[in-house]
C-alpha cells in the first residue's frame, strides 16, 4: 500500500532528481504504488513552499539593507560580512524555485504524454472524449499555474542583482559614500520585492489550486 511516508523517503533520497534518468524514476516509483500524479503533487508542493521560504528571505534581507543604512562608519565590515550572507541566502533561494519548477516541468511532461497515449486506447468513445477533455482542463491550469511560477522566478531577478551590486560595492568601498548608495537604493529594492512578494503570493494560490484540480481531474499515470 501506498504511503506518504515511502513516498517522501523515496523522493527525498533522490532529491530532485537528474532528468536524463528521469524515465527510469518515474518507473521505479511506480513499483512502490507512486505514480506521476503524485509526484507532480509532491512536486507543485514542494515549490509552492520554496517560493513562500524565497519569499521571507527576500524580505528578511531587504529589511537588513535597511537596518545598516543606520549603522556607523567604523562598522561597514560588519555590514559587508551581514548583507553578503543575506545575498548569498537568497541568492540559493531563487536557484531553489528554479530547480522545483524544472522538476516540475519535467514531471508534467512525463505524465501529459502518458495520458495521452492512453487516451488513445479506449475502446469506449465516450469514455475517451471524457479523459481528453480532462486532459485538456488540466493542462490549462498547469498552463495557468507554470505561468505564474515563472513570472514569480522572474521577478526574483531585480532585487537580487541590486543586492549583489550593493554587496560587491560596499566590499569594495567601505566609508561614508557605500553607505550613501544603500540609502539611494533602498527605496528602489523594496518596490522590487514588493512587487516579488506579490506575484509569489499569486503563484502560490495558483500551485493550492492546481493541487485540487489534479487531484480531482488526473489518472494516476
Amino acid at each position: 500500500m501506498k504511503t506518504a511516508s515511502v513516498r517522501h523517503l523515496l523522493a527525498g533520497a533522490i532529491a530532485l532528481g537528474a532528468v536524463a534518468c528521469s524515465s527510469a524514476y518515474y518507473g521505479t516509483m511506480e513499483t512502490f504504488g507512486v505514480h506521476k500524479r503524485d509526484i507532480l503533487v509532491d512536486r507543485v508542493t514542494d515549490a509552492r513552499d520554496d517560493q513562500e521560504e524565497a519569499k521571507k528571505q527576500f524580505q528578511t534581507t531587504l529589511d537588513a539593507f535597511r537596518e545598516v543604512t543606520g549603522w556607523e562608519p567604523g562598522r561597514l565590515g560588519e555590514a559587508y560580512e551581514k548583507l553578503n550572507d543575506e545575498y548569498e541566502d537568497c541568492e540559493a533561494r531563487a536557484d531553489d524555485v528554479h530547480a522545483r519548477i524544472k522538476s516540475i516541468e519535467d514531471v508534467s511532461g512525463a505524465l501529459f504524454k502518458e495520458w495521452e497515449e492512453e487516451d488513445k486506447t479506449f475502446t469506449d468513445p465516450k469514455l475517451k472524449a471524457q479523459s481528453q477533455q480532462m486532459l485538456k482542463d488540466t493542462k490549462d491550469r498547469y498552463g495557468e499555474l507554470i505561468g505564474a511560477m515563472k513570472k514569480a522566478e522572474a521577478s526574483m531577478a531585480p532585487p537580487l542583482a541590486a543586492f549583489h551590486d550593493q554587496v560587491t560595492f560596499l566590499k569594495h568601498n567601505l566609508n561614508a559614500q557605500a553607505i550613501a548608495s544603500l540609502e539611494t537604493q533602498v527605496g528602489v529594492i523594496e518596490t522590487d520585492v514588493k512587487k516579488l512578494v506579490a506575484d509569489m503570493e499569486a503563484s502560490i494560490a495558483e500551485a493550492d489550486s492546481f493541487i485540487k484540480t489534479l487531484n480531482t481531474n488526473a489518472p494516476k499515470s
